[in-house]
């Protein structure tokens, strides 16, 4: 068989962009002549993220749903309708054989175009608890890829195929050598190292506990990788300058997330879908600290799901200052539990996600 053309869309951010260019990939290396055009919401991370990648991308003028009533809600519809509209033309032009959502803002109004001229479609939900979007589309996709249990309460039973969420490509081949990590990010071999994660664009009240906690991260006796994101990086730089613990260690952006993981001996994290993939992966205990900022408070749900198997931990973003530091100090000490939560996250990893979601795309295919 033959794979010609394939409409991937969604993005937003990094948990949903990571995703797609993965499946994008193993398409690729299975149909390398295969034509695959992704759509994303303009504005956003994908229209970047996309052709650095080597893909073509069209974005549509499409916009998250607003929280709070404002007069954002004419904005919203009229962008929806044009959006739906290009999408149609999209669709209509390209013919793809088949159509992918993986979620974020493009991936509605293109799943649905495809389903009403009857183009085979297949979303990935990469949450424990779906969307309003993916909810309504799950009743017009033939496949819903999932990556946690019980998804049956959102979509119906046949279509379901338990998957995993995809993880970044490097990471599938292993971690590197814990000597050469720790040399990278100079550190010492005889303490314990805490890597803090918030996402590309950084996560503030995990950077602003870390500023409160400043005293108690000195006085640890831990090494700590602190990853900003760059929406914060040189406002914490300046904040830091005259009082930066020496086992403090600060970056803007983590360029080798193999080697950073590889000199973890405990994360700290938002508990997006994506990076809740990477760390059953790569097994390290965790401490979770779900987003407040997102929609249907599913990042708790996510994070839920691995506390209910002991797991990870779990800290709540309006009690971080006070807890995250001390709990997370405690269990990296404590080589009994730290053994444990990581042996539990580890039977959590799906390695194998992209490749059975894209052998589902062949099998759709073919029918």
């Amino acid at each position: 068989m033959k794979i010609n053309k394939v409409i991937l869309s969604g993005g937003g951010t990094g948990g949903h962009i990571f995703p797609a260019l993965s499946i994008a990939n193993e398409i690729r290396k299975r149909y390398p002549d295969s034509e695959i055009l992704f759509v994303g919401a303009q504005g956003r991370m994908e229209m970047e993220k996309i052709p650095a990648a080597g893909y073509k991308i069209i974005g549509l003028p499409v916009m998250g749903f607003p929280r709070k009533p404002s007069l954002k809600i004419f904005t919203f519809f009229k962008m929806l309708m044009q959006s739906a509209s290009m999408a149609k033309k999209i669709v209509k032009d390209f013919q793809p054989e088949i159509a992918i959502g993986v979620g974020g803002y493009a991936s509605g109004p293109v799943l649905r175009a495809a389903t009403k001229r009857k183009i085979p479609s297949l979303i990935q939900e990469q949450n424990s608890y779906a969307g309003i979007t993916n909810k309504l589309l799950g009743k017009k996709v033939k496949k819903v890829c999932v990556a946690y249990d019980k998804m049956e309460r959102y979509f119906p039973a046949k279509k379901i195929v338990f998957t995993g969420n995809p993880v970044r490509e490097n990471l599938l081949n292993g971690l590197g050598n814990k000597t050469e990590a720790l040399k990278f990010f100079k550190l010492k071999e005889d303490q314990k190292v805490v890597l803090i994660v918030g996402g590309s664009l950084g996560a503030r009240s995990i950077n602003n506990s870390v500023l409160k906690n400043i005293e108690l991260i000195r006085n640890s006796g831990v090494q700590v990788i602190w990853q900003t994101g760059a929406f914060y990086y040189e406002k914490i730089l300046e904040e830091t300058k005259n009082n930066k613990p020496d086992n403090l260690h600060i970056h803007q952006f983590l360029s080798r997330m193999d080697l950073a993981y590889s000199a973890a001996d405990l994360v700290i994290s938002r508990a997006g879908a994506g990076t809740i993939s990477e760390l059953c992966l790569v097994g390290k205990p965790t401490s979770l600290v779900p987003s407040p900022n997102v929609s249907e408070d599913h990042q708790t749900k996510n994070a839920m799901a691995l506390v209910e198997k002991d797991a990870a931990i779990m800290i709540a973003d309006n009690e971080i200052d006070k807890k995250l530091f001390p709990e997370a100090f405690s269990l990296v000490k404590n080589k009994e539990l730290s053994m444990l939560m990581s042996a539990n996250i580890k039977t959590l990893a799906k390695p194998e996600a992209t490749k059975t979601i894209v052998d589902e795309v062949e099998k759709i295919i073919r029918k």
